[in-house]
């Protein structure tokens, strides 16, 4: 970890967009990544966070869909709670999902039918049946979500998608528009798990879409599926239109 820091001291880093930072390892690993997979799986699609989209990723069979540093808040400040995601996706779902979190020396996968692992270890998610209580891997929580429990919370959202597959949250929440190479490896690795993965209005994800995005994403135990969705619901209503949330 030590040497990590170091690494990181002299690092060109800017803003994409402001508030979403870019550093120059961002697109040396993307560059990396996008020669090594393509030629793994040849005719494949690509689609990733730090490359520019082209549409002739819809017309293949296999496609990547990569975020080459997921958490880069987390990467360019020294701390841990990053990690590089990778997924390779076919008719519309992952088949494999890949999260190499270097920083806490973890490697997670999942194969489509058979299982999901970190560090070669099976996992096994969350079995939570009660909302009140649930583990959420976040820095603060609303007053109407105070019987829920705050537990560490990794700027990478597939790294908290990954703490539900591994039995150390309950339950991950987004309530903003997303693209899909944030959570394609994640969702693959706490469905593998057991969990239950959903977009916030409890619809099955859909990857390599022509627009890549989608609105929240909701990963938790399957027995706490349905009363997420029904606390989140009036709350995503008013994010998603724009509209003021009612006092």
């Amino acid at each position: 970890m030590h040497g990590y820091l170091r690494a990181t001291i002299d690092l060109e880093v800017w803003d994409k967009v402001p508030g979403q930072p870019v550093s120059e390892t961002d697109l040396a690993v993307d560059s990396y990544l996008q020669t090594e997979l393509l030629a793994l799986v040849p005719r494949s699609g690509w689609l990733s966070e730090e490359t520019t989209d082209s549409q002739d990723r819809l017309n293949a069979e296999y496609v990547w869909l990569v975020d080459p540093i997921d958490g880069t808040r987390d990467f360019v400040r020294g701390r841990p709670g990053w990690s590089i995601s990778v997924a390779l996706a076919k008719a519309g779902q992952p088949i494999l999902g890949i999260l190499y979190a270097p920083a806490r020396d973890e490697y997670w996968e999942a194969v489509k039918g058979e299982g999901a692992t970190r560090n070669g270890v099976p996992l096994v998610a969350t079995a939570r049946s009660a909302l009140p209580g649930a583990r959420v891997p976040t820095e603060q929580l609303p007053k109407i979500d105070s019987d829920l429990v705050i537990v560490e919370k990794p700027n990478s959202i597939a790294l908290r998608m990954a703490m539900v597959a591994a039995d150390e949250a309950d339950l991950v929440a987004t309530l903003r528009w997303g693209f899909e190479w944030d959570v394609a490896a994640a969702a693959l690795i706490a469905q593998e798990a057991g969990a239950i993965v959903t977009d916030a209005w409890g619809q099955d994800l859909y990857f390599n879409k022509p627009d890549a995005d989608a609105f929240g994403v909701l990963c938790c135990a399957p027995k706490i599926h349905a009363a997420a969705i029904e606390r989140l619901a009036s709350r995503a209503q008013h994010i998603e239109t724009g509209r003021p949330a009612a006092h």
